[in-house]
């Protein structure tokens, strides 16, 4: 289930539809809704030039270069979501990408880790913003944790600085985040609850623009299957030692290579209206990111229209 929180003087809202106009919510463009620090475009080029240093360095380690955050793939899965988000409510088709969030795709699944969801939602009718218009697509990214770490582009800076020196030495790594005022946000990250990727929340983090108004969206796990995943282990279903027993295809189902293969050969999100100090770096870390990915990978990037281009199987043409 999805759910917008529109930000609200005094007031907090939840809705699933549009902006009612009973309560005096906060709109995009009023003032002080963003405010521009010194150095924020030349930090965020700074950022973008770091992230292309991680990628460079995992290009070295695997031969094939991955983005620059969220690099391992958990999942790529097709959906319907039912919502009032666009200006002509009804049923879309979505796709999601289920990821790890730090830079290395060689991480164990198992460590406790933020964990992110990119959301695609196609045959979005009705009048677009310009950086939309041509595209019949709207974007929208979520992450395991209601709150960014990576807050705004001069925290971003530092903390990825930290992470290209000391990634490898969690001790000195530690040392240098204690000496911080956000340490305790910094060390959560190695806190973060491990529970079925399905049943997880998945919150925005990051604000955007809905409407005339500014929200925050929530993914909610709400069916009776997910609310089971987050507590089962599922070890007397998919038996290791014996083998004797079929796993079920229908509720573990196989995981698809050819998606992978598609989504990280060509694909990029760009979420749509955001607002804030991480969004304005988005918009520049993304293309940047990508670029380096296509170029590195010998790969075009491709804007995806519909939800058949993401295939069910065979292979995946260059």
């Amino acid at each position: 289930m999805l759910i917008s929180k529109i930000a609200s003087n005094g007031t907090n809202g939840h809705t699933n539809g549009l902006a009612s106009r009973t309560k005096n919510y906060i709109r995009w463009d009023a003032e002080g809704v963003e405010k521009i620090p010194p150095n924020d475009a030349e930090d965020i080029q700074v950022v973008a030039d770091m992230i292309n240093k991680i990628q460079r360095a995992q290009y070295n380690n695997h031969r094939y270069c991955y983005s620059g955050t969220h690099a391992r793939t958990q999942g790529i899965v097709k959906g319907k979501m039912i919502t009032e988000l666009f200006s002509k409510p009804g049923e879309f088709p979505i796709a999601m990408r289920y990821s790890t969030e730090p830079g290395d795709p060689g991480l164990d699944d198992r460590i406790p880790q933020p964990r992110g969801l990119g959301m695609k939602v196609f045959n979005v009718q009705g009048d677009m913003f310009e950086a939309g218009q041509g595209w019949p697509t709207h974007d929208i990214e979520f992450n395991s944790t209601p709150a960014l770490d990576l807050a705004d582009a001069k925290t971003t800076k530092e903390i990825i600085d930290f992470r290209i020196k000391y990634g490898g030495d969690k001790k000195e790594l530690y040392k240098h985040l204690e000496a911080r005022k956000d340490t305790d946000m910094r060390k959560a990250l190695d806190q973060v609850k491990n529970t079925h990727l399905s049943s997880t929340r998945q919150y925005s983090q990051t604000a955007y623009r809905f409407v005339d108004y500014v929200v925050k969206y929530c993914l909610v796990p709400s069916s009776e299957t997910q609310k089971k995943q987050a507590e089962e282990t599922n070890l007397e279903d998919q038996l290791v030692e014996y083998a004797g027993k079929i796993w079920d295809p229908e509720k573990y189902p196989c995981f698809i290579p050819a998606r992978k293969t598609f989504w990280e050969d060509h694909i990029r999100l760009d979420p749509c209206q955001p607002l804030g100090s991480p969004n304005r770096l988005r918009k520049v870390v993304y293309p940047a990111s990508a670029a380096l990915r296509h170029k590195r990978n010998g790969r075009k990037e491709i804007n995806m229209t519909s939800i058949d281009q993401l295939p069910d199987g065979g292979y995946v043409e260059c």
